[in-house]
């Protein structure tokens, strides 16, 4: 089949070539492991890797061997539990990954669920993979990500449930910690991320799957609490990081859903909106991707359920182009369309799809314009799910390729279906490709409620400030912005490492009173702010690195205490959303804080010393 896409740019009309419906060639060879510059995933020579990705279910449920895994109907108590990538009893592990290489896909999100790592029994007999007799789920697992690297293929490892069954309703698996303690979960991530890596293209770990409230409670993003999904995130990436395998992108899903789902009741899909005022930093900057699902039959404000009272509540399939298109910006695509803020980060659509048998207009309209939407953004993707069951030859619900009980297989681009189309524009679409430039990177630090160290070299100095609330920039860069209250602050720009740090807690070193009437803690001379603490609102100190080189002498004086002070053009965004903040210029760095009063009054930092 061959499609033209039309691209409306300044570059004009770019012809697309089409995927020959034989093709079977493995994906172009990349030399991991993945890292971030900007709003792009690239590889470890720096040239733009972009997740042409499909779900491969199956390992974090269980099923029968037959019938529709889609089909809730067909989920009994006492099914057979496989816990294995769905297909293996129909097709070999080489022949799914011969459809997997002609649909152009060049990765694969691997769902596990914690369940299956620790199930002892093997698996039923999977007449297709004789080979496979006797293993665990895990090996099975293992043989599956070992196969599809070999191939060439990338593999990103979705801890999708706790308990083995299918997702996602109320069923015990809404959050992290709802069926298993938020210890277990870090400790299962710390064990799958040691277990892949020497396998460089194992490339990442997608922390968890559509967090969404249970009966009784909602998940958050920055209150503080075992609910907090920002802040659990947040914490296993960085153990994942300096703890296991520092090579994994860390892959952070936002919140599935909210609220009771009731006309009358506050409810949504929160999805990653709240990023734009609470960001993760990870102590290895160019490791975070932010991700999101998207489907025709949920809404902003719709779960997708029928007949429990969202009856004034569009689905997406409902909503205008134009609607569809800010509202999917507003609730995901501006971490990757805002350039230059501390939000900014590789955006995946990790789930999207529809059925092959949809006949509904809204549904098939929603789909095609949603695929456009992907491929005119560049966004990377993962479509589900990739493998299905084929009965009485008809294909398994929304599945990409489908086996039958014999074998044999049909596929989206078999001529009959639907969305055969839709899917060639998107793999062939034009995509930014080669050397991508290192971009500034802008982290934010969030000291609400505990230390915020997202430095290496600086954990390894210890408790530098008994007592006192710390946060540290990532290594290789500096601080550059503060707020008047709430302790949170902006780190950018290029630092080498420190040759030594120093806690300033006084005026030991000011050599101008660039602040007058107020106590000033200045860093010695060739020392620029890396880090600072706080007990409750008011300064503790500062942490001052040392550069190897001489830094510049010329400084100003930029107060916060009564508004806003940052540069013009909202470099590194909004950091402090609600608070006065002060930020140094593009190619400053902070010398110093002044504040008054004395800790445990109004010991607010009031100004900053800006150098160059």
């Amino acid at each position: 089949m061959g499609v033209v896409l039309t691209v409306l740019s300044a570059v004009g009309s770019v012809v697309v070539p089409a995927l020959p419906a034989s093709a079977a060639a493995d994906p172009p060879a990349f030399v991991g492991p993945l890292s971030t510059r900007g709003r792009y995933i690239v590889d470890a020579n720096g040239d733009r890797f972009k997740l042409k990705a499909a779900n491969w279910h199956g390992a974090s449920g269980t099923w029968t061997g037959s019938g529709d895994v889609n089909d809730p109907a067909n989920h009994h108590a006492g099914e057979i539990a496989y816990q294995t990538p769905l297909g293996l009893d129909r097709a070999s592990i080489d022949t799914v990954i011969d459809g997997l290489a002609q649909l152009g896909l060049n990765s694969v999100r691997l769902q596990f669920s914690n369940a299956m790592i620790h199930d002892p029994r093997p698996v039923p007999d999977l007449p297709a993979n004789p080979g496979l007799h006797g293993l665990t789920p895990l090996q099975v697992y293992d043989r599956v990500v070992e196969r599809l690297t070999a191939r060439g293929f990338a593999v990103i490892l979705n801890n999708h449930t706790t308990t083995s069954r299918w997702c996602c309703g109320l069923d015990g698996n809404e959050r992290w910690n709802t069926a298993q303690t938020e210890q277990q979960w870090q400790d299962d991530w710390l064990f799958m991320a040691r277990r892949y890596a020497a396998n460089k293209r194992v490339v990442g770990a997608d922390l968890y799957n559509e967090v969404r409230r249970n009966t009784f409670d909602d998940p958050n993003w920055g209150w503080g609490n075992d609910k907090d999904w920002q802040r659990a995130s947040q914490q296993v990436g960085d153990r994942i990081l300096t703890e296991a395998n520092r090579d994994l992108l860390i892959i952070v899903e936002g919140i599935n859903w909210t609220g009771l789902p009731i006309d009358g009741f506050a409810h949504g899909r929160p999805t990653l909106e709240p990023a734009r005022t609470l960001s993760h930093t990870l102590v290895d900057s160019g490791k975070l991707v932010y991700s999101a699902h998207f489907y025709g039959y949920t809404g902003p404000n719709h779960s997708g359920a029928t007949g429990i009272g969202e009856t004034h509540d569009p689905r997406y399939r409902d909503l205008s182009l134009q609607e569809l298109r800010d509202t999917l910006y507003r609730q995901a695509f501006f971490v990757e369309q805002d350039t230059g803020k501390h939000y900014t980060a590789p955006l995946w659509i990790s789930e999207f799809g529809e059925g092959r048998g949809t006949t509904d207009a809204a549904s098939r309209a929603w789909f095609e314009n949603f695929v456009d939407y992907l491929a005119q953004t560049d966004t990377d993707f993962a479509y589900w799910p990739a493998v299905g069951f084929q009965t009485n030859g008809s294909g398994d619900g929304w599945s990409l390729l489908a086996w039958d009980a014999a074998g044999h297989r049909i596929d989206v681009l078999d001529g009959t279906d639907w969305r055969g189309p839709a899917w060639q524009r998107l793999v062939t679409a034009p995509s930014r490709t080669g050397q991508v430039a290192p971009a500034e990177r802008w982290s934010m630090l969030n000291l609400d409620y505990a230390d915020f160290q997202e430095s290496r070299t600086v954990r390894a100095l210890g408790d530098w400030d008994s007592g006192a609330r710390k946060g540290a920039c990532p290594d290789g860069q500096r601080l550059t912005g503060l707020a008047h209250t709430g302790g949170r602050g902006l780190c950018t720009g290029t630092l080498p490492t420190p040759t030594g740090y120093a806690v300033v807690r006084d005026e030991s070193y000011v050599d101008t009173d660039w602040a007058s009437g107020y106590t000033k803690a200045q860093c010695p001379p060739d020392h620029a702010v890396v880090g600072y603490s706080v007990k409750g609102a008011a300064v503790s100190a500062v942490l001052c690195g040392r550069s190897p080189t001489p830094l510049g002498r010329t400084g100003r004086t930029v107060w916060f205490d009564r508004g806003d002070n940052r540069p013009a053009g909202d470099p590194g965004g909004d950091f402090a959303t609600g608070n006065y903040k002060g930020q140094c210029a593009p190619g400053e760095y902070v010398a110093g804080v002044a504040y008054t009063g004395r800790i445990g009054s109004n010991r607010t930092p009031d100004a900053l010393l800006c150098r160059s």
